[in-house]
C-alpha cells in the first residue's frame, strides 16, 4: 500500500466532539462543570412554571390580572386580593408545583435506577399502592383528610418495599424491577377495586373523587409537609447524583469507580418512593407526570444521565399548566388535573412504545 506523499493526502482524523459544558471556578478553588444547554433549559422551565403559576393564581370566578397578582404577592394588594391570592389560590398552586416536581424527580430516579424509560412510579404501581392506603382509611375507617394522607403515604412505602424485596436477587436490576412492579401494580389495582365495591355510597363517592387526582381544596396544610420532605430528600438525592450517573453505566463499572451500589440504589429508591407517596398523598394519584417529565427533560437538554433538576422543573411546569388547562379549556366542566395528565400521558406512552419498538429495544 502506497504511503501518502504529504500531509494533505493523509486521511483526516474524525473531528473531536466539542463539549457543550463550561467549567466554572468558585472562590474556594473548586471547579464545577456546567452544561450550558441544560442550564438554559432549566432556566426557561422555571420561567414557564412561574409564569403559569401567576396566570393560574389569577384564574377563577374572581379573575385577577397578572400584574395585580404579582403586586399582591409582594404585599401591595387590597384586603380582598390578599385573601383570594394568599389564602385561597396560592396554596393550591404551591401544592401543584411541589407535587409536579416531586413526581418528576421520583420518575427520573426510578428510570435511572431501572435503566428503562418505562420504569416510572406509574408503571411500577407506587401510585396504586398509595391509593390502596388511602382507600383503606376511607372505606374501612371513614378517616379524616389527615388520616387519608397518612394512609396514602404508608401505602406507597409498603408497596415500594414489597417491590424491592420481590425484585431482589443478588441485587436489584432494571427489567426485573419493572416486571415485578407491573405485577404488583395489577394486584394492588384489583385490591382497590374490591375496596370500592365494599364501600357505602358516600365513602365510594369520596374515594372516587380522591382517586381521580385533583388540586381542588388544597391549602397550607398540604404545603408544609411537602416542603419539610423536600428540605430533607432533595439535597440527599442531588448529593448522590454522581453515584446515580455511574449506576446507569452498570453495576460492574460503578463498583470499579468506588460506588457502594446496593446501598446507593436502596437509598435513592427510598427517596423516590417517599417523593412519589407524598405527592400522591397531597393531590391523589396524578397519572403520567412521573413517566413523561424525565423523558421530555432529557429530550430538551440532550444530555446523558438522569437529568434530575430538569426533570423536577419539567414536572412542576407540566402539572401547573395541566391545572390551568383543566380550569380554562373545558369551560364550566372543569376536569380534575389527574384526568388532563392522564389523557396527555396516555398519548405520550403510546408514542414512546412505538418509538422504542421501531428502535428495536422492545
Amino acid at each position: 500500500m502506497k504511503a501518502p506523499r504529504n500531509q494533505a493526502e493523509a486521511p483526516q482524523a474524525a473531528p473531536a466532539r466539542v463539549s457543550r459544558g463550561r467549567t466554572v471556578r468558585t472562590v474556594g478553588g473548586l471547579s464545577v462543570r456546567v452544561d450550558v444547554r441544560a442550564f438554559t433549559v432549566v432556566a426557561l422551565l422555571l420561567v414557564a412554571a412561574l409564569t403559569a403559576s401567576v396566570v393560574l393564581i389569577g384564574t377563577g370566578d374572581f379573575p385577577i390580572s397578572p400584574g395585580d397578582v404579582v403586586r399582591t404577592l409582594l404585599g401591595d394588594g387590597n384586603a380582598g386580593q390578599e385573601f383570594i391570592v394568599n389564602d385561597l389560590r396560592l396554596p393550591r398552586v404551591l401544592v401543584g408545583l411541589l407535587v409536579g416536581a416531586s413526581l418528576g424527580l421520583g420518575g427520573a430516579l426510578f428510570q435511572a435506577i431501572s435503566r428503562n424509560p418505562l420504569g416510572s412510579p406509574d408503571v411500577l404501581g407506587l401510585g396504586q399502592g398509595s391509593t390502596a392506603g388511602a382507600l383503606v382509611m376511607i372505606v374501612l375507617f371513614s378517616g379524616t383528610a389527615r388520616q387519608v394522607t397518612l394512609g396514602a403515604l404508608i401505602g406507597g412505602l409498603v408497596t415500594g418495599l414489597a417491590i424491592y424485596l420481590l425484585a431482589w436477587k443478588r441485587g436489584v436490576h432494571g427489567y426485573r424491577l419493572v416486571l415485578v412492579g407491573i405485577g404488583v401494580s395489577a394486584i394492588v389495582t384489583a385490591v382497590n377495586g374490591y375496596l370500592i365495591t365494599k364501600a357505602d355510597l358516600v365513602d365510594a363517592t369520596r374515594a372516587v373523587v380522591w382517586m381521580t387526582g385533583s388540586l381542588n381544596g388544597r391549602d397550607w396544610e398540604q404545603v408544609w409537609p411537602l416542603l419539610a420532605l423536600w428540605a430533607v430528600l432533595v439535597p440527599l438525592v442531588l448529593g448522590n447524583a454522581r453515584a446515580l450517573r455511574m449506576l446507569e453505566m452498570g453495576d460492574d463499572v460503578a463498583y470499579a469507580l468506588g460506588v457502594r451500589v446496593e446501598r446507593t440504589r436502596l437509598l435513592l429508591m427510598v427517596a423516590a418512593v417517599l417523593l412519589t407517596a407524598s405527592a400522591t398523598a397531597a393531590a391523589g394519584p396524578v397519572g403520567f407526570v412521573a413517566l413523561t417529565a424525565p423523558q421530555l427533560a432529557r429530550r430538551l437538554t440532550r444530555s446523558p444521565g438522569p437529568n434530575l433538576v430538569p426533570a423536577m422543573c419539567m414536572g412542576a411546569t407540566l402539572l401547573v399548566v395541566a391545572d390551568w388547562s383543566s380550569q380554562r379549556v373545558f369551560g364550566a366542566d372543569q376536569l380534575p388535573v389527574g384526568v388532563v395528565t392522564g389523557i396527555l400521558g396516555g398519548v405520550y406512552l403510546l408514542w414512546l412504545l412505538v418509538t422504542e419498538r421501531k428502535a428495536g429495544r422492545i
